[in-house]
């Protein structure tokens, strides 16, 4: 009687996580369906090269949002990839119990933070001291959201990296930076790199922070002034009262996340290949 109960609890665990399983991945392709059945009628090659039409005027493309985004997510990976980088090695490496676990625990509350107290932050420190919006106070804000991501990812690599390599290399007379930039950091180089990518890739779809700090704009944008985002005007877009407007908004959505899919499968094939080992 027993042995059946425990078969009949098993089964039906079994199941419920099975049913689980298939709700949430189902979640995923109901919103691609709707990105591509929708998307894909509005993307052409205008969407790719024109600027945006006045407001009203049916046409035109999303090029400057393109560029913008590319230009935004690049600078904030400038920014926010080496410093997480390398407070990632300071948490793995050489880890103070009192100071790294403050780190570590700024790292983790940041990375609960909503990404619109972010863009508070950044309008607070960089826009109203400049005075005015830009692409560089949008990376800034992206570039917060990076850094603890890539901290985070950087340290738990770099922890599965077997204790023998670190202990061979320091026997052999190297110092301990030598040991970590020669030994370590190649050891894990291929989770380190995958969590960059990853960081990359969720903080490319974010809105909310450059709506504070780059802000928009209807032409080409510099580093130095307003500037479009693809985030930013699939908002715009999607609450306007224009029918081509909502189709843009649906062709944008869907080159983001078509970006952002791309991202995740590179990160995921550079994971596949498992940790690299230096081989002297």
């Amino acid at each position: 009687m027993r042995l059946r109960w425990r078969k009949f609890v098993n089964a039906a665990m079994l199941s419920a996580s099975g049913v689980c399983a298939v709700i949430a991945v189902s979640a995923l392709f109901v919103i691609l369906a709707f990105l591509v059945y929708n998307g894909s009628k509005s993307l052409d090659w205008n969407f790719f090269t024109q600027l945006p039409k006045a407001t009203g005027e049916a046409g035109g493309g999303m090029a400057n949002a393109i560029v913008g985004s590319l230009e935004i997510v690049g600078m904030a990976s400038l920014m926010g990839i080496p410093i997480g980088f390398i407070a990632g090695v300071y948490l793995s490496e050489f880890d103070d119990k009192h100071f790294a676990s403050l780190v570590r625990y700024t790292a983790d509350l940041l990375n609960g933070v909503p990404s619109i107290i972010v863009g508070v932050l950044a309008w607070t420190l960089v826009v109203l001291p400049m005075r005015h919006f830009s692409a560089f106070s949008g990376a800034v804000a992206l570039a917060v959201m990076l850094i603890p991501i890539v901290t985070r990812q950087t340290e738990q690599f770099l922890r599965e990296v077997p204790m023998a390599l670190r202990e061979g290399s320091l026997a052999l007379g190297a110092s301990k930076w030598k040991m970590i930039a020669t030994v370590a950091v190649p050891a894990g180089s291929k989770g380190i790199l995958t969590g960059m990518i990853l960081g990359v890739a969720r903080i490319a779809g974010e809105s909310a922070p450059l709506l504070f700090t780059a802000f928009n704009n209807q032409f080409w944008g510099g580093i130095n002034e307003p500037s479009a985002s693809l985030p930013v005007m699939i908002y715009y877009r999607a609450i306007s009262p224009y029918d081509d407007w909502h189709r843009q908004a649906w062709a944008a959505g869907l080159a983001l996340i078509a970006l952002v899919l791309l991202a995740n499968i590179a990160a995921r094939m550079v994971l596949a290949r498992g940790i690299s080992v230096p081989r002297g």
